[in-house]
């Protein structure tokens, strides 16, 4: 279940350079966040964030071969 609190809490904005700053910023986002969330939801949340970004490293990596291959 996705608590309305969790939704009110925009992401954080992440410079180009990702700096001590934006990991802060994100620390505390995910900490505002996760102090609604039952343990059942941390996990989904988690696993839902991981798959995401699995995909995403997975899309980086294929175009970087095939631009190698090139």
């Amino acid at each position: 279940m996705m608590w309305p609190a969790m939704t009110d809490i925009p992401e954080p904005e992440i410079s180009p350079a990702f700096t001590l700053e934006d990991i802060r910023k994100i620390r505390d986002w995910n900490h505002e966040r996760r102090k609604v969330m039952t343990p059942q939801e941390i996990r989904e949340d988690d696993r839902k964030r991981t798959e995401s970004m699995l995909a995403r490293l997975e899309a980086i990596r294929k175009n970087t071969k095939r631009q190698a291959e090139e």
